[in-house]
C-alpha cells in the first residue's frame, strides 16, 4: 500500500514538474565558471538548500506563508547543473501561478545568489528577469562632493578677478609713459614754414629759433 502511494505521488510530481510544464522554471548554474578551483559539487544537499531558499522566498508572498520545502519540486537535473522546478500548493495537487513564483524570486534574488556564492549571470532563472543591483553608497558623502565643486568654482572666480585687476593696473601705468613719449617726439620734430625748415622753440631749454631772430638780436652785444 505504501509503495503504491509512493508511486502515485511520484507520478503526480513527474506530471507537475517537467520541462516546459505550466508554471515551471528552468535554472542553470555555472559554478565552475564563477568559483574556479573553489567550485563545489552539486548534490542532494545543494538541492535541499535551493528548495529551502525558494520556499523561504515564497513565504514572503502574501497568503503563501504556509509554503514548505516539500512543496518545491525539482526535476531533470543534469550534471552540468541545470534543472526545472515548480512550487506546489499545500495539497500538492497543482502548482502555484508562475507570476507569484516570479515575484518571490525577484524580491529575494540577492539572498538566493549569496546562498550559492553566485550572481545573476552564473545563477540563471531563464524565465525570470534579473533584478537591478541595489545602489551602492558612495565612499564620500554627497554633500562633501558638492561643497568641493562649489569651493573650486569660487577659487577660480577669485583668481580671475585678481588677474584682471593686475592687467588693468599695468595698462594704466603704461598710458602716462606713452603720452610723455609722444610729447618728446613732437618737440623733436622739425617744422617747415614757408618752405624753410626750422626748429621749434625749445621752451624747456630756453633756446630760440634762429629763423625768427632779428639782425640786432643776432649781433653779439659788446
Amino acid at each position: 500500500m505504501l509503495r503504491l502511494l509512493f508511486f502515485l505521488v511520484t507520478a503526480i510530481h513527474a506530471e507537475l514538474c517537467q520541462p516546459g510544464a505550466e508554471n515551471a522554471f528552468k535554472v542553470r548554474l555555472s559554478i565552475r565558471t564563477a568559483l574556479g578551483d573553489k567550485a563545489y559539487a552539486w548534490d542532494t544537499n545543494e538541492e535541499y538548500l535551493f528548495k529551502a531558499m525558494v520556499a523561504f522566498s515564497m513565504r514572503k508572498v502574501p497568503n503563501r506563508e504556509a509554503t514548505e520545502i516539500s512543496h518545491v519540486l525539482l526535476c531533470n537535473v543534469t550534471q552540468r547543473v541545470s534543472f526545472w522546478f515548480v512550487v506546489t500548493d499545500s495539497s500538492k495537487n497543482h502548482t502555484l501561478p508562475a507570476v507569484e513564483v516570479q515575484s518571490a524570486i525577484r524580491m529575494n534574488r540577492n539572498r538566493i545568489n549569496n546562498a550559492f556564492s553566485l550572481n545573476d549571470q552564473t545563477l540563471e532563472f531563464l524565465k525570470i528577469p534579473s533584478t537591478l543591483a541595489p545602489p551602492t553608497d558612495p565612499s564620500v558623502p554627497i554633500w562633501i562632493i558638492i561643497f568641493g565643486v562649489i569651493f573650486c568654482i569660487v577659487i577660480v572666480a577669485i583668481t580671475l578677478l585678481i588677474l584682471s585687476g593686475i592687467r588693468q593696473r599695468r595698462r594704466k601705468n603704461k598710458e602716462p609713459s606713452e603720452v610723455d613719449d609722444a610729447e618728446d617726439k613732437c618737440e623733436n620734430m622739425i617744422t617747415i614754414e614757408n618752405g624753410i625748415p626750422c626748429d621749434p622753440l625749445d621752451t624747456k631749454g630756453g633756446h630760440i629759433n634762429d629763423a625768427f631772430m632779428t639782425e640786432d638780436e643776432r649781433l653779439t652785444p659788446l
